[in-house]
Formats: structure tokens, C-alpha cells, sequence
């Protein structure tokens, strides 16, 4: 009778071993989806970063801090403002009129945003500089419905972003990238 007794004992034991195993289990799965789940990169996160600061200055009607479409007065307004010059090219007669220039804080630290237009599309390029960042070529997306366009280049890199159609955006870039 003692014999009978241990059996549902052990298998009692057995039991509660294994249910101890499969939390544990199924508790290591969980800690590595929450610690190895795919974190977006760099660039996602710089390309939303852009987006919305393209969008705020639409809603915000902060388009411009010089709003002029001589670069002559665009470039010169940065002076002080920024620990860098960022490039400024006329491209009205491509059909990329240059609307203005503004301040804006991305990527953490102050960048300049150089507005042009196309029609009635607007295209914010934002410039900031990159040190010991080699040139590379146009890496393209698509963020809520917005065109980005983004190259490093003479140790800046560039963000363009637009609701303007990619073709355009495109021949807007190499227009920046190799003027005449």
C-alpha cells in the first residue's frame, strides 16, 4: 500500500518539474523577443526624424526664417547661427526655385533647413556636417507619404524630403549633387 502511495507522489513531483521547465522556457523566450527584437537603424530613425520636421513646418507655417530666393542672402544669414556653411544653389532656372532657409534641430544639434519649390511642392533640404563620413550615393524611401533622398558628400550629408513625386525629387538631387 506504501508503494501505491508513492507513485502519485512522484508523478506529482514529475509533473510540477516539468511545468517549472516550460515557464522557464517559455520565460527565456520572451526576455530575448524583448532584449534581440530588430531595432530600427540610423537612418530609419533620421528618416522620421525628417519627415516630421518637414511636416512641422507646414502646419506651423515655419517654412522660412529668410525667406528670400537669392542664395546670396541665404547663405550669409547662417553665419553665426551655425558652426557650419551649408551649401546654398540657385536651381530657378532648373525650376527648383530656392523659397528661404531656417534653424531647425535634428539628428541632435542644430542643421540648416533649405527650403526650394517645384509648382506647388515644397522640398525641405536639410544639410548638417558629418566628418571622416565618405560620399555615398542617393539611399531613397518613403515615410507617410513623403519622398526622402538622402547622400553624404564633401563631409555633409543631406536629407531632401518632399510630397513631390520621385522623379522629380530625383532630378532635384542630382541638380544639387553636380551643378553647372
Amino acid at each position: 500500500m506504501r508503494e501505491a502511495n508513492r507513485e502519485p507522489a512522484a508523478s506529482k513531483i514529475w509533473q510540477w518539474r516539468w511545468l517549472a521547465l516550460a515557464t522557464s522556457f517559455a520565460a527565456i523566450i520572451i526576455l530575448s523577443l524583448v532584449f534581440f527584437q530588430t531595432r530600427p537603424d540610423n537612418d530609419e530613425l533620421l528618416a522620421q526624424e525628417f519627415v516630421s520636421g518637414h511636416i512641422r513646418s507646414m502646419m506651423a507655417n515655419h517654412l522660412t526664417d529668410v525667406p528670400s530666393s537669392d542664395n546670396h542672402t541665404v547663405k550669409p544669414w547662417f553665419d553665426g547661427k551655425l558652426d557650419f556653411s551649408p551649401p546654398v544653389i540657385d536651381l530657378t532656372a532648373q525650376g527648383f526655385p530656392l523659397v528661404g532657409g531656417r534653424l531647425d534641430y535634428m539628428a541632435s544639434r542644430p542643421i540648416a533647413a533649405l527650403v526650394y519649390q517645384r509648382r506647388q511642392h515644397f522640398i525641405n533640404l536639410f544639410v548638417f556636417p558629418t566628418p571622416n563620413n565618405p560620399g555615398t550615393g542617393n539611399k531613397m524611401s518613403m515615410r507617410q507619404g513623403y519622398n526622402l533622398i538622402h547622400w553624404n558628400k564633401s563631409g555633409m550629408t543631406f536629407w531632401a524630403v518632399s510630397d513631390l513625386n520621385l522623379n522629380e525629387l530625383q532630378e532635384f538631387t542630382q541638380l544639387l549633387q553636380n551643378p553647372t
